[in-house]
């Protein structure tokens, strides 16, 4: 009854705001949705709230935009009402909600937004912004990677260089999948005393992102740098060699990058790079901390034929100081590897007046020997109703490397959207 109350008051103050200042530029759009994933291994999960079915939910957006009539103001909230049919529980999810000011050498905006940084494709160095990895592994759309941030953003646009500052008060980490309807590595089965640590919410730990670009000689080059934190926790033991209790924490990050972009030969080539600069434990002797790293990434993408494209990326992270980490493992925990890269590859074709769209997205990484592999079909029935089937295939030598953990998960999702 709650979330249907607070359903009527939003399309009640937002019907009432449209039909009085239409005049003012507000706008209400939104889509209702059907999203189901279903996983098709055979496998069955112990103790999984939803057996074979990984997604079942029924979601409606409520988008209000609007601005004054200079045009220098606004408003945006994006506002998710969705309904988990494997748990029959209802929810509310705030992706956006800011409002803003522009003018001809600024742009300010505060509240919750989505911020998108650097260049790769699903490969992220310089974005260090909070992403929903369960979603993305249990085939929702796309765009539910991407976490909004409760920030101010200022934009400023001297006329040597254009500088991006983000300020993030309170912290929101990664959302992981779940071992109630994933299957998973978990070093530690049998410990079940877990907490999460997050940061405190003080002035000491306010996140900062800056980012300043510019052209140059074709060349549309970015420089970044943030504090904050790791997004994903990492894992802390109350004792390493007989565990009660697993805490997880997310230790302090520092970030220095730049990337490039520029046309080539006909299509794009871009490079991304970035030190992680993990400040809590620069010796890399603290196994609950991740060690510094290098990570970098090179792409091309360009037209194959008519209406099809092609974009391929590699993308490596480097560890520092990995003997010590090494020598300071506790047993049960997993080796990572000095070097670890990762190759992916797009192909994409619009057929049908591109009311049809094939697409295929594969990461595969020759260092762990794992893999995920992303077919998918949308058709568009009429500019506002669309259907997407796809799957989300895994796999991998080892049973605890990022993708080979997931070998069990293989999953077949579909969606209905009606946009207005």
């Amino acid at each position: 009854m709650k979330i249907r109350r607070y359903i009527l008051l939003f399309v009640a103050a937002a019907s009432f705001a449209q039909g009085t200042a239409l005049a003012n530029g507000i706008s209400i759009n939104g889509f209702v949705q059907g999203n189901f994933s279903a996983r098709v291994t055979g496998e069955a999960l112990p103790n999984s709230d939803g057996g074979d079915f990984l997604l079942g939910e029924e979601r409606l957006q409520l988008e209000l935009a609007g601005h004054n009539k200079a045009g220098n103001a606004g408003f945006l909230s994006k506002t998710d009402f969705f309904h988990d049919a494997i748990t029959n529980t209802a929810n509310i999810d705030l992706r956006e909600a800011y409002g803003e000011l522009t003018s001809r050498y600024f742009d300010f905006r505060v509240g919750r937004q989505m911020v998108t940084w650097g260049i790769g494709d699903l490969l992220f160095i310089n974005d260090v912004f909070p992403k929903d990895w369960s979603a993305f592994f249990s085939g929702q759309p796309t765009e539910y990677l991407k976490i909004g941030s409760d920030a101010l953003k200022f934009d400023f646009y001297p006329k040597f260089i254009s500088i991006g500052l983000i300020v993030t008060p309170l912290f929101r980490e990664d959302n992981l999948p779940s071992n109630n309807r994933f299957f998973l590595w978990d070093p530690f089965p049998a410990v079940s005393d877990r907490q999460t640590v997050n940061p405190d919410k003080n002035f000491k730990n306010v996140e900062v992102a800056l980012r300043l670009y510019r052209d140059i000689g074709g060349f549309e080059t970015s420089l970044y740098f943030s504090k904050g934190f790791w997004r994903t926790p990492s894992l802390l033991l109350d004792n390493t060699t007989t565990p009660t209790q697993i805490s997880f924490v997310f230790p302090r990050l520092l970030t220095y990058g730049f990337s490039v972009e520029r046309s080539v030969l006909g299509g794009v080539f871009g490079l991304e790079s970035g030190y992680y600069d993990s400040m809590e434990d620069r010796a890399g002797t603290n196994y609950s901390i991740p060690n510094s790293q290098w990570r970098y990434l090179a792409g091309y993408k360009r037209p194959l034929w008519r209406e099809a494209t092609l974009g391929l990326q590699y993308y490596g992270e480097y560890m520092f100081r990995q003997g010590p980490y090494r020598t300071n493992l506790p047993a049960g925990f997993s080796v990572q590897d000095r070097l670890r890269h990762i190759m992916t590859t797009r192909l994409t074709q619009m057929l049908w007046h591109q009311t049809l769209r094939l697409s295929l997205f594969a990461f595969f990484s020759p260092s762990d020997v794992d893999y995920q592999i992303i077919p998918e079909v949308q058709y568009h029935f009429t500019d506002e109703f669309s259907a997407t089937v796809g799957a989300n295939v895994f796999g991998g030598k080892d049973s605890d490397t990022f993708f080979g953990q997931l070998d069990k998960n293989d999953n077949v999702y579909c969606a209905l959207r009606y946009t207005f």
